[in-house]
């Protein structure tokens, strides 16, 4: 199957398939915090105040973690070059500031966004998926894609080039190649992690306890999927930088969830925002 990139053209500006699902991925986890919240009946208002905080860190982490690897400061002004490990370092770190701002337990904004998350991830790799990027290995199954304008391209060549992936004698290197849609994979796992996770929101547990099952959900994907990955950074014993990094997150879900599977719930204060108006 032939794929080619999502744009839409209005005017002078063309919106990406990417940054369409990127906006879609912010509201939808938008959405899900506001009726968590609803539910729980405390002021909805708090859920537009982490959107817009993670928005803002998110973006800001993506690109200085991308800067960091690449050491391409031109990154910074160009519309490329994000990398979700920087974005949920980035985007978890105004999200705490804005929390201790507006005096919400940080161990109930843990549990609350732990669904919105997954969800936000998981659209977030169809826009991937839109703009063919972060494709994986070549592949002879019958779902297998080729990108002619993928960021790069399928084709032998560049795929040799570019990721080391060797060309098979007698293939022509202008071939353009079918490989794993490995979006469309993390896509499927993480929704799959945020049905688990929204069906678990009254764990029982100590507030908090769900980003740790979350933390858990994504390293394991994350560390799986790159294994059928098209990368360049395969450093230790094969494994990529962003296993690596997969490994670290998902033990640290697994802390968090040992820690806080037996403590209590958290209070929350009478001046927090959360204790503002409710939206009926």
């Amino acid at each position: 199957m032939t794929i080619y990139p999502l744009t839409f053209q209005m005017g002078f500006l063309e919106l990406t398939g990417y940054g369409l699902m990127m906006m879609v991925g912010f509201l939808m986890a938008g959405w899900v915090l506001q009726r968590e919240l609803r539910r729980r009946e405390l002021n909805e208002e708090y859920a537009s105040d982490i959107i817009v905080a993670g928005v803002i860190g998110g973006i800001l982490g993506a690109k200085l973690w991308y800067v960091v690897l690449t050491q391409d400061l031109g990154a910074l002004a160009s519309r490329s070059g994000l990398v979700w490990y920087g974005g949920f370092i980035g985007g978890t770190l105004a999200v705490y500031l804005n929390g201790l701002r507006q005096r919400v337990p940080t161990r109930f904004t843990m549990d609350l966004v732990a669904p919105g998350l997954a969800i936000g991830y998981a659209l977030g790799r169809v826009g991937c998926f839109m703009v063919q990027d972060d494709y994986g290995r070549p592949t002879s199954l019958p779902w297998g894609m080729r990108f002619p304008e993928g960021l790069p391209p399928t084709t032998a060549h560049r795929l040799n080039a570019d990721f080391g992936i060797p060309i098979p004698d007698g293939m022509n290197p202008l071939d353009v190649v079918a490989v794993h849609p490995t979006q469309l994979y993390e896509t499927a796992a993480m929704m799959l992690a945020f049905w688990v996770l929204w069906r678990l929101r009254d764990h029982g547990r100590g507030t908090g306890w769900l980003m740790g099952a979350y933390l858990l959900f994504a390293g394991t994907e994350r560390f799986l999927v790159e294994f059928l990955r098209a990368k360049d950074d395969r450093i230790l014993a094969g494994f990529t930088v962003a296993q690596l990094t997969s490994i670290v997150i998902a033990l640290v879900g697994v802390i968090i969830m040992a820690r806080l599977g037996k403590q209590s719930e958290v209070a929350i204060p009478a001046n927090s925002i959360l204790r503002g108006p409710k939206t009926t």
